[in-house]
């Protein structure tokens, strides 16, 4: 009796991963389209990043998700790129193509787009939007932020430099300027968002009291079992609409899902499921 083909190859690399959900998301997506797959993780440092990837795609390996601390990085390791990862100077999926090369997207932005307006009902047009955070988090969302034309988006960073060079290079796509934490005023935002890695490490990057006024939404890029500090305090200070990235994290997943597949998987029940766990 003929065995069954072995199921196509994916996996999520960042360091460290082993808390990723990647792997419960694209499981369900799978079942959901009827996809036959497997999906793991893969813990590699900075160092070895670039042989990991080797490895997993000259074993036959179909497609790699790809976070914190290497989306920058592996922008080196793609053969070819797509407009938004060239315009982010960041890669969060891997795909390798028919003819063996490895081609690099960015579905971060997309899928904090959809999270913000589709499944939290936000309307960014015309606002002030705070960013925080000037690594491949951050890059990866600037584009999709400034298409939906909000009225400033300010991107501060405890470097100011950092900042200052990310808003020159976005400059062109819409009103957005870089500056240091410390010189955020006491004006308050319509969105602060929270790209930095510090709810990772479990702290909070310093925000003056006035930049959250009484309306502002606020949005936690990471996510964990429970609320980051960073969603704490937006609750503690009084936001009535504080969000962790659980949402951003499925929305990308499935459009990473679509560029491998070719099937656009359905996000409301995982976001359901997940939401409840």
């Amino acid at each position: 009796m003929r065995s069954a083909p072995a199921p196509d190859r994916y996996a999520v690399i960042g360091h460290p991963v082993a808390h990723s959900l990647s792997p419960q998301i694209h499981a369900a997506f799978a079942r959901e389209t009827g996809q036959v797959l497997s999906y793991d993780t893969i813990d590699a440092t900075t160092e070895q990043l670039a042989p990991s990837v080797q490895r997993f795609f000259v074993a036959g390996g179909c497609g790699l998700n790809v976070t914190v601390p290497h989306k920058q990085a592996a922008l080196a390791l793609s053969d070819t790129l797509s407009e938004r990862a060239t315009t982010a100077g960041a890669v969060n999926t891997l795909r390798r193509e028919p003819d063996g090369r490895i081609h690099g997207d960015n579905t971060d932005g997309v899928g904090l787009v959809r999270d913000l307006t589709t499944n939290l009902n936000c309307a960014l047009e015309g606002q002030r939007l705070l960013l925080l955070g000037a690594g491949g988090a951050a890059r990866g969302v600037l584009a999709p932020l400034l298409a939906l034309r909000p009225r400033v988006l300010v991107i501060a960073n405890r470097t100011a430099a950092r900042a200052q060079a990310l808003a020159a290079r976005f400059a062109p796509l819409g009103a957005v300027v870089g500056m240091g934490l410390e010189e955020l005023d006491e004006s308050p935002f319509d969105l602060i968002l929270n790209a930095t890695a510090a709810s990772l490490a479990g702290e909070l990057p310093p925000l003056p009291s006035g930049a959250l006024g009484a309306a502002s939404v606020c949005y936690d890029l990471a996510y964990g079992r429970d609320p980051t500090p960073f969603v704490r305090w937006a609750r503690s200070s009084g936001c009535q609409r504080a969000y962790s990235g659980l949402g951003m994290l499925v929305e990308q997943a499935a459009e990473s899902f679509f560029l491998w597949r070719g099937v656009r998987p359905r996000t409301a029940a995982v976001l359901a499921v997940l939401a409840g766990a």
